[in-house]
């Protein structure tokens, strides 16, 4: 068993004690590369089929690539897809130029938070990795959220040999990250390694390429001539910028991922 195997194996025991151990489950799909790594490996954890539904939280400012390669591939894969807009913050006007962190809670916080009340999940699946983003390197692989979408990451239980916590208060929701113990370049060598479909922005043209996906406007290229999925690989073993770097809502404000994180965000 190899490296990837390895990480892969310890996957796929997670989403299994998720389904076995929580309640009415979804499946958080941004359509950037970590969660749709996490949504082969719901099919392989599952034979081929998943018991739960697929959740796009929609901010109506993706990139419009994504969009098209999201339906095509939940077509495809014939994913139960919930695509999911707050509707009511779009329609008073929000958007990136109300500030970033502003936009970010109504649309994808608040957006989120609407998702869990309203199909009555009692846990998320959820697609971050520890090494992306400083909040993220807090988080449980099985962490709880309060009945006000709360997240306390001062107060969290240890997970020692893989023995997590799982019965919450009721009321409250968790979410679990299979993909915890991952990192970036373990991402892609999985996607070259699987052969798995991935949307093409991640791949340079004109010597600009992204590495983190999310709304148009806050989200930028960073400069690379990695083509391909060697070179994406290669690429990545010698570089010093940071995978988050053409997000612009980090760069408004330092601790911007910990506050969106503690109230609820994705």
């Amino acid at each position: 068993m190899d490296h990837l195997d390895r990480l892969e194996a310890q996957s796929i025991f997670i989403l299994r004690e998720a389904y076995i151990k929580l309640g009415k489950l979804g499946m958080l799909w941004s359509i950037g590369k970590d969660s749709t790594v996490l949504l082969w490996l719901a099919k392989k954890a599952f034979y081929g089929h998943c018991p739960f539904p697929f959740i796009h939280v929609d901010t109506t400012y993706k990139i419009p690539e994504m969009i098209a390669y999201r339906d095509r591939v939940a077509k495809e894969m014939n994913l139960d897809l919930i695509v999911h807009t707050n509707k009511a913050a779009i329609e008073e006007g929000m958007g990136p130029d109300k500030g970033r962190l502003v936009c970010c809670k109504a649309l994808k916080t608040e957006g989120l938070q609407q998702v869990v009340h309203v199909y009555g999940f009692e846990g998320l699946i959820v697609g971050v990795r520890r090494d992306e983003e400083g909040s993220r390197s807090k988080e449980r692989v099985f962490s709880e959220r309060n009945k006000n979408d709360e997240w306390d990451y001062t107060n969290q239980p240890p997970e020692l040999w893989d023995q997590f916590k799982t019965d919450f208060p009721k009321g409250n929701h968790i979410r679990v990250h299979p993909l915890l113990h991952w990192n970036e370049i373990d991402i892609w060598e999985y996607i070259k390694r699987e052969n798995m479909p991935i949307i093409d922005l991640y791949f340079a043209k004109n010597g600009k390429r992204y590495r983190s996906l999310g709304c148009a406007p806050c989200t930028a290229q960073v400069e690379s001539s990695a083509t391909n999925l060697d070179e994406i690989i290669e690429e990545l073993k010698n570089t010093t910028v940071s995978e988050r770097a053409g997000r612009a809502q980090d760069q408004e404000d330092s601790y911007a991922m910990q506050k969106l994180r503690k109230d609820g965000y994705m």
